[in-house]
């Protein structure tokens, strides 16, 4: 057998058992080189993917090269004296991106935002609804303009390219023009300089569907609203589809005109919220698969919990946790997780979590409800998990004892203190108690006394 047919029987397995976005991130770029005693020798393009292949995967390589080849064989990495050709790479996967994806690329449009890849929950429901819709049936009155609304990186951008992305690939005859409102601002003020301003206009007024990301900038650009005012009437009076994000709902802008304001209440307004727990847990899944990193669900729980914010803030969670790995050369555990979350909160750790987080995972980790743990049985399972959820609120947060009693049904704060002094003694006699209290403690302050 040689190296060629050897390394083509690996790959054939691989391809099958890893995610694609990891087999074409880490595993088509490796080459082989030779294979000389009982040694395959495979080339890597650089040293930091030599390290990440270190880290992530020298024992399935070696376990499916073993396989193909029948017996155990040595596998030796070199690094391409040229360094690797990054931009080659890049192309390669984008070209390779571009045949999948059946339809011609529309370069305005992110190919990754797609509404298969967009995690839905309670959060964003109503938004992905009304996006499918105007995907589906671009142009209609009740829907136009559809204006998405929500906080940074809660996956405004991501529907907006959703929707131009399925219109481009499902209706061929219908032009759709993406574009930010800086990059609108910009091409305008170019427009004017070279004395172009008919062209510009062209551009965006020939649109079928035209898609304009953070319409808040538009504020305090007197002209450039001006010009954006006339687009958007003469695509709307044709039927014509427009899609908008913004930060806040449109009433709440200011420094926009009145009468466009007024255009952009016309339609639907939809916002996205933070998304909830459950939701951040499948996100940080879906992000973590898309690098090729299968993470322990403790350590996804872990970024789930901590990391609330916007889903930006999560994906920047996971490259960082990726990062961390390749540059230390250290496997992913819950400890080097427990760091890079603190790294990424800083003193937000203890400030962002409340009462009610404490009492919502105490009644996940137990199974008591939280309305029977702020309520008045004095069931012995019911009774100790409030009482272990008083604990934490004292030892965590430091809340004093009668804003802790207020958060329990209206306990007085003797009774808060008895239940602190109770569970301190049986997290020291009682190893179940201590056990449960100790894990809890260090997931909800991660580890921070």
């Amino acid at each position: 057998m040689t190296y060629t047919d050897l390394w083509g029987k690996t790959k054939s397995k691989l391809k099958k058992t890893q995610p694609q976005h990891a087999y074409s991130t880490w595993f088509e770029p490796l080459k082989p080189i030779a294979l000389n005693n009982n040694e395959l020798v495979l080339e890597v393009p650089n040293q930091f993917f030599f390290e990440w292949i270190q880290s992530h995967y020298v024992d399935l390589i070696k376990k499916e090269v073993n396989s193909a080849h029948g017996g155990k064989i040595d596998i030796k990495y070199t690094v391409s004296t040229s360094g690797g050709n990054e931009k080659r790479d890049k192309e390669r996967l984008r070209n390779q991106r571009e045949k999948t994806g059946g339809a011609k690329r529309n370069k305005e449009l992110n190919n990754k935002f797609s509404f298969a890849s967009f995690i839905e929950g309670t959060h964003n429901q109503f938004a992905k609804a009304a996006a499918l819709n105007v995907s589906e049936k671009p142009g209609q009155q009740a829907f136009n303009p559809l204006v998405i609304y929500g906080g940074v990186g809660m996956g405004k951008t991501h529907l907006l390219h959703a929707i131009g992305n399925r219109i481009s690939k499902e209706i061929n005859n219908k032009k759709v023009v993406c574009a930010s409102s800086e990059k609108f601002t910009m091409e305008f003020i170019s427009s004017i300089q070279k004395n172009r301003t008919a062209e510009f206009s062209k551009i965006y007024r020939n649109a079928d569907i035209l898609l304009i990301d953070d319409i808040q900038f538009f504020q305090g650009k007197e002209q450039t609203q001006e010009q954006f005012f006339h687009t958007f009437n003469e695509l709307f009076q044709a039927g014509k589809q427009i899609v908008l994000t913004a930060d806040r709902y449109p009433g709440e802008m200011v420094g926009l005109q009145d009468r466009l304001l007024s255009r952009f209440k016309s339609g639907l307004a939809v916002d996205i919220q933070p998304p909830d727990l459950e939701t951040r847990v499948a996100i940080v899944m879906e992000k973590a698969e898309q690098n090729g990193l299968k993470l322990q669900y403790d350590i996804i729980e872990l970024i789930g919990t901590h990391i609330k914010n916007s889903v930006r803030d999560l994906e920047s969670t996971i490259i960082r946790l990726l990062a961390h790995s390749s540059l230390s050369n250290k496997e992913i555990d819950y400890d080097l997780a427990k760091k890079v979350v603190k790294e990424r909160l800083g003193s937000k750790v203890i400030s962002d979590l409340r009462v009610e987080d404490i009492i919502q995972r105490v009644s996940e980790t137990t199974h008591i409800k939280e309305r029977d743990i702020i309520g008045s049985s004095r069931k012995m399972e019911i009774a100790e998990a409030r009482q272990i959820s008083i604990y934490l609120c004292r030892e965590i947060l430091g809340t004093p004892l009668v804003t802790i009693g207020m958060h329990f049904g209206g306990r007085d704060h003797s009774t808060v203190l008895h239940a602190c002094r109770v569970i301190g003694n049986k997290a020291k006699k009682d190893q179940r108690v201590g056990v449960l209290v100790g894990e809890l403690k260090n997931e909800l302050s991660l580890g921070i006394s």
